[in-house]
């Protein structure tokens, strides 16, 4: 037990971010720099969200931290270079204002537990969440107020866009330090209020290729990968900032889907190729296509990261009726009163019509394990509320509830 409180405890959450441009590939592996810009959505934190403690302590022997109520090693890579850069920060902050009550903390170990509410390494930016949410919670307790880009993409490259709610750019930038390689919103959160996102969950398994090692091969043998971020990616980050800005959501939608579809053809065109889709993912894309067909119109996207689970774009208007789709195409196994997660959805019938469009081989039930229904949302949030730290007075994780 802890001879004396804490110097400092803050707990913090963060959000995950959904890429409509995407990042794949580095040109600085040591301060992930990116070879292109990339833009993204930040999903609402009431259905997906990574809550991080951080305690300093005077009796703390050692920096420790725990992911999902299990003890990790505090010596990962991508973690120390997290801490050198906020611990650089805040010696910076305290030498410039000597009166700084935090600066006796530089010289304690911290204690950081992180909890995720949904499948990690699973292909839904779970890294990306993890490492905003690390970032901006010892920015706090350390009393860091700069941009925290550097430090949150030094953990994980995306994650830097978790730093912000809505619709947010981050600019690969072109100095070799990497100082102007940062996260910027495009627009807020409440720019665009009938967007709405459908996570379509087909495995929660941690993913074979992790990102780092699949950019690190796609950079080294792939072609197309050169040549998207030089020539294609560019006018796709602008086409992509008006068409939210415009709110057009048939452009929106278009050049989503196309931008992951290059994505992973980037990943084929790797030697050897890398495949994070499977059978159940190319159904969905067919059912998207097949949907939007009969109505002759685009009114639902896709977009697939480095995993097999489905992010469908679509507007609120059209929820309930590509729902009542997916149940259709994807019966729901044992689990059918928990297959609709998050925000409410109103039960719709599928037109005759419309169900002879969609008409597929059949699938076996539970192809889609679960849906979740979210929307845009907003960036790291605070929780003032003591009993919200996921560390005890002692430091050490508490029991489970």
């Amino acid at each position: 037990m802890a001879s004396e409180q804490p110097l400092a405890a803050v707990t913090c959450t963060a959000p995950v971010n959904i890429a409509v441009i995407k990042y794949w590939g580095k040109r600085d592996e040591e301060l992930v720099l990116p070879i292109n810009s990339s833009l993204s959505v930040t999903l609402h934190q009431d259905q997906l969200k990574t809550t991080t403690t951080a305690v300093i302590s005077k009796d703390f022997t050692e920096d420790r931290i725990w992911l999902n109520g299990r003890e990790e090693d505090v010596g990962q890579p991508r973690l120390q270079a997290c801490l050198r850069e906020i611990r650089r920060l805040a010696r910076k902050r305290r030498n410039a204002w000597d009166g700084d009550p935090l600066s006796s903390s530089l010289s304690c170990k911290v204690h950081v537990a992180s909890v995720n509410n949904f499948p990690t390494a699973a292909g839904l930016a779970s890294s990306a969440a993890g490492y905003a949410c690390l970032a901006y919670t010892l920015a706090r307790v350390y009393g860091v107020e700069s941009d925290l880009s550097e430090v949150a993409r030094r953990g994980s490259g995306s994650a830097c866009r978790s730093l912000y709610g809505g619709f947010v750019e981050w600019q690969m930038g072109e100095q070799t330090d990497g100082k102007d390689s940062v996260a910027r919103q495009v627009a807020p959160e409440s720019h665009w209020p009938e967007l709405r996102v459908l996570i379509l969950v087909v495995s929660a398994e941690k993913k074979l290729t992790g990102s780092t090692v699949g950019m690190r091969a796609s950079v080294e043998t792939s072609p197309l990968l050169r040549f998207r971020a030089e020539a294609v990616v560019p006018a796709r980050m602008a086409e992509m900032t008006r068409c939210i800005r415009e709110r057009d959501f048939p452009g929106f939608a278009q050049l989503t889907m196309k931008d992951s579809n290059q994505f992973h053809a980037t990943c084929l065109d790797t030697f050897p190729p890398i495949s994070y889709l499977n059978a159940v993912s190319w159904r969905i894309i067919h059912l998207v296509h097949r949907f939007n067909a009969h109505h002759g119109d685009t009114k639902v996207a896709y977009t697939f990261d480095a995993g097999p689970n489905a992010v469908i774009f679509t507007l609120d208007d059209t929820v309930a009726e590509f729902v009542a789709a997916v149940r259709h195409s994807f019966p729901p196994g044992s689990n059918g009163d928990a297959f609709l997660k998050g925000l409410q959805v109103r039960t719709a019938p599928l037109s005759a019509e419309l169900q002879a469009a969609l008409a597929m081989e059949p699938t076996t039930p539970g192809g889609v394990k679960y849906i979740i229904a979210t929307q845009v949302g907003p960036g790291p949030q605070i929780l003032d509320d003591p009993s919200a730290h996921l560390l005890g007075p002692d430091g050490l994780p508490k029991p489970a509830a």
